[in-house]
């Protein structure tokens, strides 16, 4: 049965599912061709996306050619020894065990831009915050993610990487934003949990401890009921049962 707002428990379910399990894929990608057909429901679900002014700022450059490819890989590398150096003894070493891109494995390389001149200089909703252009960019990466999860593709963001160095191999214009680089394709298996939890990098924050009322350092809310509630929602999240 539907709520008034169309949606099923069903509907609800699935949802709350392709979140909570929607990974950051590394090295669980296979071989295996995307359909045309498959690719261009994720790519229609991150063109759906909300955007400042009905702005659209959006552009997909897909990136198959082995050459281009190893162009980005190496572009990757050398980025990736620079921050391997940003840490120190035992942390510089396991981020060097981490395998942080799948470009030469998946598929298909996916780099979402951001036209900051789309539509002119002028664009409502972003007369005073010019960034939000960029912001509407990284919903349609989101809804692309969830997309790709609920086609069981596994989706990858390679953030280590130079800008300009990016810039320059895809001959973005200077106007063009790179907001994301993605690699993109079916995997052998999702993980349970984010591999950087997984491999100890980092793990999950407690939700109750990121809310706050009215302002950063707001008082303590009189009634608690809804720190349960976060607190339960938040198990359920772990449990893979939210939303059901």
């Amino acid at each position: 049965m539907s709520d008034d707002n169309g949606l099923s428990a069903e509907d609800r379910r699935g949802l709350y599912r392709a979140i909570l399990s929607r990974r950051d894929v590394r090295s669980q990608f296979v071989p295996d061709p995307i359909a045309d057909e498959v690719l261009a429901r994720v790519l229609t679900a991150a063109h759906w996306a909300p955007s400042v002014g009905f702005m659209q700022p959006w552009s997909f450059i897909l990136v198959r050619d082995p050459a281009q490819r190893r162009r980005i890989k190496t572009a990757f590398d050398r980025a990736n020894e620079e921050a391997a150096l940003m840490f120190e003894g035992e942390r510089r070493e396991r981020y060097r065990s981490l395998k942080l891109e799948g470009i030469l494995d998946a598929p298909v390389n996916l780099c979402i831009t951001c036209d900051r001149d789309r539509i002119g200089p002028v664009v409502l909703g972003r007369t005073h915050n010019p960034e939000m252009d960029v912001y509407s960019t990284v919903c349609a990466v989101e809804n692309l993610w969830l997309a790709a999860r609920a086609e069981g593709l596994g989706v990858g963001w390679v953030s280590i990487i130079d800008e300009s160095a990016l810039k320059t191999i895809l001959e973005l214009p200077e106007r063009v934003v790179p907001v994301a680089y993605l690699c993109l394709g079916r995997v052998s298996a999702f993980l349970p949990k984010p591999e950087l939890e997984t491999k100890g990098w980092r793990q999950r924050l407690p939700l109750d401890s990121l809310v706050v009322h009215e302002r950063w350092d707001g008082p303590a809310p009189k009634d608690d009921r809804l720190d349960e509630a976060l607190r339960r929602a938040q198990k359920d999240a772990e449990d893979g049962t939210l939303g059901s």
